[in-house]
């Protein structure tokens, strides 16, 4: 056994404490270590995100889910899930809330996101031709909470006379 002293340990309340004896486990899961390995596994999986967006698209993807199980009833939350997922997935910057014309940017292009729910049976979107966007992302989110996305170029849209465009995620068109 080690003989404990001022150079392994300290003193408190008449004796010699070893500092390996008082390792508080949660300043080793926030230590500066451990964050930089879990920002670059999160890099790694998610080259395009803002960082700070992952725990909110998760909990509310996880709150969206247990309260599904828990009452049989859905949340309205997908349009946000399906926003969070494409600025983590590719990148988009979102604008404020309610802002007119479209949901983000993704570099000099303007992005609608358009979220297929687990409500949806048919899925299928209905997309606002009047609106000013670019890029349209179908954001899709299965019965069982898999989340799936489609970004589509707005030339790459069937051609429409009219304001409304509806398009099912089985047939979207390619990017």
């Amino acid at each position: 056994m080690k003989e404990l002293g001022p150079d392994n340990a300290f003193w408190i309340d008449g004796e010699w404490l070893d500092w390996d004896s008082i390792i508080d486990p949660e300043e080793v899961r926030y230590s500066r270590l451990a964050e930089l390995e879990r920002e670059a596994r999160l890099r790694l999986k998610y080259p395009n995100a803002d960082l700070t967006l992952i725990p909110y698209f998760q909990d509310l993807l996880t709150l969206a889910e247990s309260y599904f199980q828990e009452t049989g009833q859905h949340l309205n939350v997908y349009g946000d899930i399906g926003e969070l997922f494409g600025a983590i997935m590719y990148g988009i910057k979102l604008h404020r809330n309610y802002a007119q014309g479209s949901d983000g940017r993704l570099g000099n292009d303007f992005v609608e996101i358009k979220t297929i729910s687990p409500l949806n049976s048919k899925e299928q979107i209905n997309v606002r031709l009047d609106r000013h966007f670019n890029r349209l992302l179908i954001v899709k989110i299965s019965a069982d909470f898999e989340v799936a996305g489609r970004l589509v170029k707005r030339v790459n849209l069937p051609r429409r006379t009219g304001k409304n465009l509806r398009l099912a995620w089985t047939h979207m068109p390619e990017l």
